[in-house]
């Protein structure tokens, strides 16, 4: 990679900052970034053998970026592409809350996915996590992704932080992957050089704190606040920390870091976080911090004036064989879509529909159609799909890869009816056997359009 072109400003915070290390700052800018993915702790991967990301136990390092569109693998929801830095939110996790109790967790910033994916490989099943996107085109995105990744206990919304004001005291975690001025990424994408200058960095840093102190509310007394961004900036980071002890009740928490993984402790008076510089770590850019909320905060009341309604008898009764364990799940409907929740976190859901906008909440399971059921494309990817049900079709690249694209495919020798297809063990998708032909039902908005 050809050297970088720092701003002024930021050139001169930093040299101030990382005094004899700036040079090395410099260097790391010169090579090409790491390439790391997230493996679904739950599905099969060729690259489980990979070198292992040190703070994340699903994490592996790529020798080289390989066309990720191209890997069916990556479709069917086998891994998710992540930025190392990121993955130390495991950390910040297991280090600070119970996982195995039923939580309710945030992820406020969700888009595109990589944290609230990561969140659900670490809670419970019995836990909820509401994934919210802000931005209605990244929340579609978002959605896409949470589909693949194939977990039931999620609801992904499209709403802005003020609007969890209605919500006080509902959530045990909040994360808050705050928008920054993306000064950990200039070396991954170095456009980010040219969209910084201290009057965004200045505007983020407001921003963050308007952020902060909407969704403040909704978090329990003695609940947990993940604040992470991936810039360098204190006004962004320990500033803005330091500002919410002035303003609330808080207490941080200490993480246990190995020296090995060269992630800096950061500390302003009682203000304390991690920083990540591309230097000394194998990673980029980011920032993190945990906060115990101490001061009071009432919980809110759980009741819904409108329920979600349940599909017939007779529908529930077929589709009970579709799924694993249907005795922890409720099936219920809206026109012609069956959907299935956590039967324990039903009425947390239907609260939460009354103040947030919704997009997507649980696994899709199956569309009615007169006196039949389709399945739908998301229950194919859910780890809740009864594997014994439907006929499995293992194809080779090739016939992925048309799949993939919503082209005609051709399979001799398979029964008639749905049957799921998949590619080195996992599940891309249903196809539809009849007596003539095979009818693709890849999703047309997510079909890819490269080649090769």
């Amino acid at each position: 990679m050809s050297n970088l072109n720092f701003p002024g400003a930021f050139e001169k915070r930093m040299l101030y900052r990382l005094g004899s290390e700036w040079d090395n700052f410099k260097r790391a800018h010169e090579q090409s970034s790491p390439v790391s993915i997230r493996l679904h702790p739950l599905k099969k991967s060729s690259l489980i053998n990979s070198e292992q990301v040190p703070w994340a136990e699903q994490g592996r390092y790529l020798p080289e970026r390989p066309s990720f569109t191209l890997d069916p693998s990556f479709h069917g929801g086998a891994y998710y592409v992540q930025e190392a830095s990121s993955m130390f939110l495991e950390q910040a996790l297991k280090q600070s809350i119970d996982l195995s109790a039923p939580l309710n967790v945030l992820d406020l910033s969700a888009a595109p996915g990589g944290k609230s994916t990561h969140l659900l490989s670490l809670i419970s099943n019995e836990s909820l996590l509401v994934s919210n996107e802000v931005i209605r085109s990244r929340a579609a995105i978002l959605a896409e992704n949470i589909q693949k990744w194939g977990y039931v206990n999620c609801l992904v919304t499209n709403s802005d932080p003020k609007d969890f004001n209605n919500i006080e005291g509902f959530f045990d975690v909040i994360v808050v992957d705050a928008p920054c001025s993306g000064e950990g990424l200039f070396r991954k994408d170095p456009q980010a050089i040219n969209e910084w200058s201290v009057e965004n960095a200045s505007l983020c840093s407001s921003r963050q704190k308007r952020i902060i102190h909407d969704v403040w509310p909704a978090l329990k007394t003695d609940g947990i606040l993940i604040y992470c961004t991936c810039t360098y900036n204190p006004d962004e980071n320990e500033e803005n920390l330091y500002w919410l002890q002035q303003e609330k009740e808080i207490e941080f928490i200490e993480l246990n870091t190995n020296f090995s993984w060269g992630i800096e402790k950061v500390v302003k008076d009682k203000v304390s976080g991690y920083q990540f510089y591309p230097n000394k770590v194998k990673g980029e850019g980011f920032f993190i911090s945990v906060i115990r909320k101490k001061e009071y905060s009432e919980s809110a009341t759980i009741k819904s004036k409108k329920k979600l309604v349940a599909p017939s008898k007779r529908v529930i009764e077929s589709l009970n064989a579709w799924v694993s364990h249907p005795e922890k799940l409720l099936f219920k409907q809206h026109n012609e879509l069956v959907f299935a929740l956590r039967a324990e976190k039903t009425d947390e859901i239907e609260f939460l529909l009354q103040h947030l906008k919704f997009v997507y909440g649980g696994t899709n399971i199956a569309t009615v159609k007169h006196d039949k059921l389709i399945p739908e494309h998301s229950l194919a990817l859910s780890i809740i799909l009864n594997p014994d049900t439907f006929n499995s079709i293992e194809v080779e690249l090739p016939v992925a890869l048309q799949y993939l694209r919503k082209e005609t495919i051709d399979i001799k020798d398979v029964e008639k009816g749905f049957a799921s297809l998949a590619y080195e063990g996992t599940r891309l998708g249903w196809v539809n056997v009849i007596q003539n032909r095979i009818n693709n039902m890849y999703p047309s908005e997510w079909r890819i359009r490269m080649t090769r």
